[in-house]
């Protein structure tokens, strides 16, 4: 078995509930879709990166964790495209005493299930259509994939929390409507639910990230409106 890995860099978690830590990212290579507001389209193709037999790949790993750091992100790309390379990487983490931590979109119940027994933390992004996401037709189904992915997260008692990326053009409705679904695969048990406006380009205006906000807010009253600190920092 190979990993095809982007990048792996330590910085400061920009995104969501763990924003601030210090945190090794793992970028591998691959991803299906092609969301428009992605900031990462060089990870995208399949043959992007590096390739690394199993043990180079967990030995850069191991040997790039800094003291003080909290956790190691498996990110992309989607990690789910490599899902036996990083369930083997993961584990090796896990084994050396750092927590590890995954982001994904989901689109993928079985592989998610393989990721999951050695993922301490999940972070499942549920898309808006109109993020370019899914291909005309698929959205529901693969909306329905992240749902069951976040049950089984859930279910295992890992700490778990939701993304949903919003932009200039996403309507109150399909965020309710994700909340929905959300509140009905995982009832309350969430670490948050974060709604994360995109960067420049395509940003949504005040009013309508108060909106999106007031749409979660009766299902999830924690709800927060994150957005990407890291690059307000200037940092990868």
């Amino acid at each position: 078995m190979k990993a095809r890995i982007t990048e792996v860099f330590t910085s400061v978690e920009g995104e969501g509930i763990l924003c601030g830590t210090k945190t090794l990212f793992v970028r591998m290579a691959g991803c299906p879709f092609g969301c428009t507001y992605c900031d990462t389209p060089g990870s995208l193709p399949a043959g992007s990166g590096t390739e690394y037999g199993m043990d180079e790949a967990a030995g850069l790993i191991s040997s790039s964790i800094e003291e003080g750091t909290y956790k190691v992100n498996f990110t992309g790309g989607d990690p789910l495209v490599q899902h036996e390379a990083v369930a083997l990487l993961a584990r090796g983490v896990q084994e050396g005493g750092t927590r590890t931590y995954l982001e994904s979109s989901c689109f993928d119940q079985a592989r998610f299930r393989h990721v999951l027994p050695h993922i301490d933390i999940a972070k499942i992004e549920f898309k808006t259509r109109d993020s370019g996401f899914a291909p005309p037709g698929r959205h529901d189904a693969m909306t329905a994939e992240a749902a069951g992915c976040l049950r089984a997260a859930v279910a295992s008692g890992r700490t778990t929390y939701v993304k949903v990326v919003v932009g200039a053009g996403t309507s109150e409705d399909d965020v309710a409507g994700i909340a929905d679904l959300v509140l009905t695969a995982a009832g309350r048990d969430l670490a948050g639910f974060v709604i994360q406006p995109v960067h420049g380009e395509g940003a949504p205006p005040m009013d309508l990230l108060m909106r999106l906000h007031g749409a979660v807010h009766s299902r999830y009253p924690g709800v927060r409106v994150i957005p990407q600190m890291h690059k307000m920092l200037g940092a990868p």
